[in-house]
């Protein structure tokens, strides 16, 4: 079963107008990863999609979302997959990949149809594409590791880069995983935004009970959200996009846009957060 729904830009001057529940209605993604279902969001930030397949057991494909206008999903676009579940396959134009927990399958424009198979909780990532690359399995081993923050401002942690152009080539479409030490809970602060790039968030590995609060906002004019197990968030570029848990936790970031320098950002200092 495919589920889909269509997200349209916000401007910062109206974004600093809405209450809880209109910002959580516009940026907040809840229901993923629900057995026996794909579920995707078109977000006009950059044409990203994000969502989740989780076969359950059984198979699930991926062909046609008429949101993108095209004959399929892949025509003119690329696709990062990220497994937080147990070990599952991803059957792209004929190769079948076995996907383990924290590896990422990139699918480059053309592919076609994409079968996911398994116990895997596949969390999907497409942005618009001008050439192909070839469709690669990034291997945790794999991945650029860069280890950031400290005890002391309770933020040690290290960013799992995958889908980055030192590890694999892709169009626009970025990706990884950030693990924090024990004790640290803060993500990404000091604060940053990046114009030329939107960024989305899936915050995963939580308790229950746990909770994040996702920072938004221009930095003069800070929200926030709350973000249980599994929930994703969309950050547009004029947004930061730092977090604080109440206890451990992972996220996976991507950003689309106009570059790949994965540091492309524009600091925020501490005195200017408001």
């Amino acid at each position: 079963m495919l589920k889909s729904e269509t997200r349209y830009a916000i401007d910062p001057a109206t974004a600093k107008t809405l209450d809880t529940e209109q910002l959580r209605d516009h940026f907040h993604v809840g229901g993923l990863f629900a057995d026996g279902e794909i579920n995707l969001v078109y977000s006009h930030y950059d044409r990203l999609i994000l969502g989740s397949a989780v076969p359950g057991g059984g198979a699930l494909t991926l062909d046609q979302m008429e949101a993108t206008g095209t004959a399929s999903f892949l025509e003119r676009r690329e696709m990062g997959v990220l497994n937080i579940g147990d070990a599952g396959t991803i059957t792209v134009d004929g190769q079948t990949f076995e996907v383990d927990t924290g590896e990422v399958l990139y699918i480059g424009m053309g592919a076609g149809a994409v079968e996911f198979a398994g116990a895997g909780r596949f969390y999907i990532l497409s942005a618009p594409a001008h050439q192909t690359y070839p469709t690669t399995l990034i291997r945790v081993s794999d991945a650029r590791r860069v280890e950031m923050g400290s005890k002391e401002t309770a933020n040690e942690r290290v960013i799992i880069q995958l889908l980055h152009p030192e590890v694999c080539k892709s169009c626009q479409l970025l990706m990884g995983y950030t693990q924090f030490a024990e004790g640290s809970v803060w993500n990404t602060m000091p604060a940053h935004t990046h114009d030329r790039r939107m960024e989305a968030y899936l915050y995963f590995n939580m308790p229950s009970d746990a909770r994040v609060f996702h920072m938004m906002g221009e930095p003069s004019q800070t929200r926030h959200l709350v973000m249980a197990n599994e929930e994703a968030v969309i950050s547009p570029p004029w947004s930061i996009h730092a977090g604080a848990g109440t206890s451990s936790y992972t996220f996976c970031w991507a950003m689309a846009g106009d570059n790949v320098d994965f540091t492309d950002m524009d600091m925020i200092a501490m005195e200017d957060l408001r």
